[in-house]
């Protein structure tokens, strides 16, 4: 089981004695020599801080960007790296104006790979021919570009899918579904490989363990694609794997193990290989129905855990995730699967345990006409406001980045002005590790310009603006924050006194550095 917890880094804080480092909460304002006569206390008085639940601030917001079919980035095939560079530029930048700190990138849509890899070949959804070489590895780019603007960088996969098509003859030379056909189950028009069968695990196994070693990626990612979708008067062929390796287990029971074995192993191997990396998965919303399980949600909608073997409990339980992200894809009040019904009862599913609790928001069925609830502008950020309802909800992610920017009847701006006014510290998860970064030193206030040293180990900066009157608690949550900054340096407003703190990958803040700037 997971030990990780979030924690309030305002109350770790401890008191200086320089003249220029305070800590968050009362005091705070106060001039050097009263802080120097509390050297020896403690920093008790923040626990007196109310934090103002309007502004958390620690909340996961993010946006999936789906490659797959070319939905998100790139707008299509064949563009040229500068065009499919300034795509993704754009998205960011849409992000970063609603506050948003996380991508969820696809990188392998169907066994291949967006990036230089010497299992699986290129892509097709780069230049529209599966195996040609783009002339760049786009993926350093597609971090290093979310990481500026103070975004963490979830690198998405899709474990079983083989190819959109049914024909291994028709893949690129060397591709692992034609060097193995064995590995290979045809449905639906598609070709999967079998979950059943440890080489399938290893490979894919093998593949994520390698973009973790060499690329700078903050986070593991899997939807809620697993065994396929039922298709209609279809059966998926994995008899020979099931007399093989059934070991007396019945059927289900034994494909829901098999997933459970991929998470398990997947969880082991990123964290192996690098302790500080996440590993999290988006289920289906639906875990079980009541009519399955006493302990499922009052819903009437397709299982995960009967129909594509999918335990989102068990991983739970087991704490092969750091966090789960269910796709909650329905509105307020809908007949057969009620959104404030999900979101409460997958809080319940994480309460008491250490993973965390992020949801995934339906935004490309905003403005559709075939649900009255998704043709109110409203309806998306009260959504939201359901999820801050519910304390163990950690935030949201966005499907997705194309539905981001086309902000479908305003929306998304809703959204961002009814709940991410402010910029958010990404959650704690303690398993990961990290700690807080030394303090900004050396901090400036020429004009209006702040500047300082950077802090070794700091990926990002806060900066709070402390109000000229009222309460000090500055930084309990996210009222005073006015940005996440990645340079050590910000734009600032005259006669103003600012707080900077230090925050490293995983989101541990430093104490806080006071400075004002001087009149105009």
């Amino acid at each position: 089981m997971r030990t990780g917890r979030p924690l309030l880094a305002a109350a770790a804080l401890a008191v200086v004695t320089t003249s220029a480092a305070y800590v968050f909460g009362p005091g705070a304002g106060e001039s050097p020599a009263a802080s120097k006569k509390k050297t020896a206390i403690a920093a008790a008085p923040v626990a007196a801080c109310t934090a103002d639940a309007r502004y958390p601030k620690r909340e996961l917001r993010g946006v999936w960007i789906a490659t797959t079919q070319n939905i998100d980035w790139p707008a299509k095939a064949g563009l040229s790296p500068d065009r499919q560079r300034a795509e993704y530029v754009k998205i960011l930048d849409g992000a970063a104006k609603r506050n948003l700190n996380a991508v969820f990138v696809q990188v392998r849509p169907a066994s291949d790979a967006l990036y230089k890899s010497s299992l699986e070949p290129w892509t097709q959804y780069l230049t529209g021919t599966a195996g040609k070489d783009p002339g760049w590895d786009p993926l350093p780019f597609l971090i290093d570009e979310a990481h500026k603007r103070g975004m963490e960088f979830h690198a998405w996969f899709n474990p079983y899918r083989a190819s959109y098509g049914d024909s291994a003859a028709k893949l690129p030379a060397g591709h692992p579904a034609r060097k193995h056909p064995d590995w290979t189950i045809k449905y639906g028009g598609r070709l999967y490989y079998n979950p059943g069968l440890p080489a399938v695990r290893d490979h894919v196994t093998k593949v994520i363990t390698d973009v973790v070693s060499r690329y700078d990626i903050d986070g593991v990612h899997f939807d809620d694609y697993f065994y396929p979708y039922p298709a209609a008067g279809q059966k998926f062929d994995d008899a020979a794997a099931f007399a093989k390796y059934g070991d007396g287990k019945k059927l289900a029971a034994w494909r829901r193990d098999n997933v459970n074995t991929l998470v398990a192993q997947v969880d082991k191997a990123v964290h192996d290989t690098k302790g500080y990396v996440k590993f999290g998965i988006s289920p289906f919303g639906i875990w079980r129905n009541k009519s399955n399980d006493p302990t499922g949600s009052a819903t009437s909608g397709m299982s995960a855990y009967d129909s594509i073997y999918a335990d989102a409990r068990a991983w739970i339980k087991s704490g092969t995730v750091d966090y789960v992200l269910p796709q909650l894809y329905w509105p307020r009040g809908h007949k057969l699967a009620d959104y404030n019904t999900l979101a409460a009862w997958w809080s319940d599913e994480v309460k008491g345990t250490d993973v965390q609790l992020y949801i995934g928001q339906g935004l490309y069925r905003v403005g559709a006409k075939d649900d009255r609830a998704w043709t109110k502008p409203g309806e998306l950020a009260a959504e939201v406001g359901v999820n801050r309802d519910h304390k163990q909800v950690r935030g949201e992610v966005y499907f997705s980045a194309k539905n981001l920017l086309a902000n479908p009847i305003g929306s998304v701006d809703r959204v961002a002005k009814n709940h991410y006014s402010r910029p958010a510290l990404l959650p704690l998860i303690k398993e990961r590790g990290g700690s807080a970064p030394p303090a900004p030193a050396g901090l400036k206030a020429g004009g209006s310009q702040l500047s300082w040293k950077p802090s070794q180990g700091a990926r990002a900066y806060a900066v709070y603006q402390v109000p000229k009157s009222g309460k000090g608690c500055h930084g309990t949550d996210a009222r005073n924050l006015v940005a996440v900054v990645t340079s050590p340096s910000f734009a600032a407003t005259p006669d103003a006194t600012y707080l900077v703190s230090a925050v490293d990958r995983l989101g541990h803040e430093s104490k806080a550095v006071k400075v004002k700037t001087p009149a105009p």
